[in-house]
C-alpha cells in the first residue's frame, strides 16, 4: 500500500495516496471568525473555496508548524452519508510517498484521537494511518459542509 507520509508534531502519520487528490504548498488561507479551533481557515481551489484542517489542532496539539515543507494535502472526504467533498488538509513537514506492506500494519492498542487507525514500524521509526472516515467529528463536519449539501447532518 502507498501512503503520503508527513509529520505531526515529532510524529510520522500515512494517508492512503488513493484518497488524495493533490498536494498543494503552503498558502495563504481565508481566516474564518469564530470557527472551530482546527478550520485553518479557506483555500481557493481554482475558484471552489475549500476547508482546511489543521491536523495537529485536530488531534489536540498546538497549531502546525510554517516549515518549508509543510503542506495542505487535498483530499476527497466522503462524509458517513456518502456525500464527497474537497477537503485540505494542514499537514507538516510532508516526507513524500512511501510503500507499506499492509501485513506490517497492527493495532496501536491505544484509543487516541478517534482519526487515527494502525501503526508499523520501519527503520525510521513508527508510522500511523489517518483514517479519513473517522477524521471528523459531525459537529465539525456539519460545520464545514452545511452550506455545500444536506447531507451533513450531525
Amino acid at each position: 500500500m502507498k501512503l503520503l507520509v508527513f509529520h505531526i508534531g515529532q510524529d510520522r502519520y500515512g494517508l492512503r495516496l488513493g484518497a488524495v487528490q493533490r498536494v498543494l504548498p503552503l498558502m495563504e488561507l481565508k481566516r474564518l471568525p469564530l470557527a472551530p479551533q482546527a478550520v485553518a481557515g479557506l483555500m481557493n481551489l481554482h475558484g471552489l473555496a475549500v476547508p482546511v484542517i489543521d491536523l495537529a489542532r485536530l488531534g489536540g496539539g498546538a497549531a502546525s508548524a510554517e516549515h518549508v515543507d509543510t503542506r495542505i494535502v487535498v483530499v476527497d472526504y466522503v462524509s458517513p452519508e456518502g456525500g464527497v467533498h474537497a477537503l485540505g488538509l494542514l499537514a507538516e513537514r510532508v516526507l513524500g510517498v512511501q510503500e507499506l506492506d499492509e501485513h506490517a500494519l497492527a493495532g496501536s492498542g491505544v484509543q487516541a484521537a478517534p482519526f487515527l487507525g494502525q501503526v508499523a514500524g520501519d527503520g525510521a521509526g513508527m508510522v500511523q494511518l489517518v483514517e479519513l472516515a473517522r477524521l471528523l467529528p459531525p459537529d465539525l463536519r456539519a460545520t464545514l459542509f452545511q452550506a455545500q449539501s444536506g447531507d451533513a447532518a450531525p
